[in-house]
Formats: structure tokens, sequence, C-alpha cells
């Protein structure tokens, strides 16, 4: 399960989290390492570990969850229920490593890691209390509310994941009563651009006082 995977940051004894980093298609685990470095700094007791997605690539030399050839708005949601399992069976292994629970896990996905992530809070059990997407989006939007903390960041001008994907995601969660915040960023295109990370750790940092 954790073949290829990277621990930026081993867990102390006294573990307080998990942080799992999902990157995009066609990419490796080590293109998350910046942004887990980032937030490793914010949660020094945290087991941080930089997953790899489960099959090879059909687009790169990279790796995928799901093949983008020949997406559409009508195939892509199948295609993620059909890894979903295997995704949140990633989850519990690492959760087993750090031997927490859906509570402590934060899930940091990019591109199509945050659909993996975001999708992930759509089951009527997530497996993880809080969910960072970097340029994501949701496969079929959301139509009832999660128990996830949802935290959408996105650079206005993604090219490949328009932003108005994330505003219409945090306008739906809002409505259905998820716990949602939306972070948008000019000059800014399809990346996890350090200031959003600078972004996302302010949000994580709010969840921690509540």
């Amino acid at each position: 399960m954790n073949k290829a995977a990277i621990v930026i940051q081993q867990a102390g004894v006294a573990t307080d989290g998990l942080v799992l980093l999902f990157h995009g298609v066609g990419a490796l685990p080590a293109s998350m390492v910046p942004v887990g470095q980032r937030l490793a700094q914010a949660m020094p007791r945290a087991l941080v570990v930089a997953v790899p997605s489960p099959f090879a690539s059909d687009i790169s030399a990279g790796l995928q969850w799901f093949s983008v050839r020949g997406v559409t708005e009508d195939n892509r949601p199948a295609r993620v229920d059909a890894v979903m399992p295997l995704f949140c069976d990633t989850v519990r292994h690492w959760q087993a490593e750090a031997a927490v629970d859906e509570e402590a896990t934060t899930l940091v996905g990019f591109s199509q890691g945050g659909i993996m992530a975001l999708e992930s809070t759509r089951l009527a059990r997530p497996p993880a209390a809080t969910v960072v997407s970097f340029a994501g989006r949701f496969a079929v939007p959301p139509d009832k509310a999660s128990a996830a903390r949802i935290h959408l960041l996105h650079g206005e001008q993604d090219g490949v994941m328009p932003v108005e994907l994330a505003r219409a995601a945090a306008e739906r969660l809002g409505q259905l009563g998820t716990s949602v915040s939306l972070d948008t960023l000019p000059g800014i295109g399809h990346e996890p651009h350090p200031a959003l990370v600078d972004r996302a750790i302010a949000r994580l940092r709010e969840d921690a006082t509540v």
C-alpha cells in the first residue's frame, strides 16, 4: 500500500494528526513534497505523507487514479466511483500507521488528487474530517451536507480547472450546510501555489481553534 509513498514528516510519539497529500494526474508524489513540507512546519507532530496514485498514467510517465482520456462530465463520476474504495483503503492504511481516526485526518489534494479527496466527502462516512483541495472539483455536485470540513483553494487564472467550479461548489456546499471555505487568488494558474498554501494553513489553524 505504501510503495513509492514519500514520508515527509514522521509522527512523534504523541501523534496529533495525519496529513495525506494526493498529486495530480500524470504526476508523482514528489510533486507534492513542497506543499507537504509547509504543512509539516505548521503541524509539527503530524505524520505527513505524499501518497502515490495507484495506476500508471496513460498521458505521461507519472501516475493516476483514473484515466482522463476521453473524460466527459457524463463518464467522470463512474471513473471516480470505480476507484473510491481503493482511495479509502489507502487512507485507512495510513490512519493505522499513525494510530489516528477520521477526525485527526486531513486530505490534501491537487487537481485529480483534489477530485478524489472532494468526492470522498460525499460518502456516508467520509474517511477524513478535513479536506483541502487545490485546483480540484467535484465529479458530481454535492446533494447533501457532508460531515467533513472542506477548504477550496483555486487560482483565478486556472485554465485546466476553471475557478468557477470552485465558486459553484462553495456556494452549493454552503447552501447544504457543509463547513466550507473558499480562497481564490489572481494571477495564479493550475498549481498549488505557495500563496494558496499560505491560505490553506491559515484555514487549518482556524479549524484548530474551533
